[in-house]
Parts: C-alpha cells; sequence; structure tokens
C-alpha cells in the first residue's frame, strides 16, 4: 500500500525500503518466467535483492507458499554464511548455492554472479531431480 505521508516521512528520515529499479523488477521477471517454463514442478521461485532482503519478483505454485514473505530471512542467510567465510578467512571463496533440504521439499538460494540477488527456488523432492533444478537455477543466476 502507497501512503504518500507515509512515504515522504520515509523518504526525509532515511527509513523504509529503498526504492527498487524498475529495470531489476522487470529482469527478476522474466528470470522467474524462464525458470517455470524449464522447471514447471517448482513449487516457488524468487528473485531477492540480498542487501534489503526485498523480494523483487515471486512466484509460487501453492498459495501457502510465499516466497516473498521468506525473502529477508534466505537474504539474512547468505550475509551470515558471508560472515562465515569471512571469519574463517576464505577470502577466495564466495557462495554458489545453499541448498536447504527439508522432509518433503528442498530450498536452493543460488547467490548472483555479482553477489547482490539471491536466487530462492523450491522443488517437492520426489517430483524434481535435484541436478536438474541446481543446473536450471545456475543458468539463470547470472
Amino acid at each position: 500500500m502507497n501512503i504518500p505521508l507515509l512515504s515522504r516521512l520515509q523518504a526525509l528520515t532515511g527509513k523504509g525500503t529503498p526504492a527498487v529499479d524498475s529495470k531489476q523488477v522487470q529482469r527478476a521477471e522474466k528470470t522467474i518466467q524462464a525458470i517455470r517454463q524449464e522447471l514447471p514442478e517448482l513449487l516457488a521461485v524468487a528473485v531477492i535483492q540480498i542487501e534489503t532482503g526485498q523480494s523483487l519478483a515471486a512466484y509460487s505454485a501453492l498459495p501457502a507458499l510465499n516466497p516473498a514473505k521468506a525473502a529477508a530471512h534466505n537474504a539474512e542467510v547468505i550475509k551470515q554464511k558471508r560472515r562465515a567465510i569471512a571469519a574463517l578467512k576464505l577470502a577466495d571463496e564466495r557462495i554458489d548455492d545453499i541448498l536447504i533440504s527439508l522432509t518433503t521439499q528442498a530450498h536452493l538460494l543460488r547467490v548472483s554472479q555479482d553477489g547482490a540477488r539471491l536466487f530462492y527456488l523450491v522443488v517437492d523432492n520426489q517430483d524434481t531431480n535435484l541436478a536438474i533444478a541446481r543446473t536450471i537455477l545456475a543458468q539463470h543466476s547470472s
């Protein structure tokens, strides 16, 4: 919801969610469409700004599964893992992807090449070949 007074107050105080570039949103939406075409059995997919935790675009095949709600939490997983890598002084290492295996689902977090965006994919363990899902996500995470 856009409330003009609230938006102006947030702009003046520097608080609130930073504006998202419409080109980034369009690019994210196209990426999600392409992933959905190549992986039609997916449960959810989202493109997230890591710095802000804001979802640029998201899709879910299940009403109860909202990847935009999990966006900030997944971005925080990446930030914390980056801190751990720094603490271990692994200067030449970077995160490619993180797999979270649940009882019936696999959640795959893939960082873009520039490190600014997170691609979040949720698939059913029985309906999806994880190697194919990882390959497709890697192809679209540039």
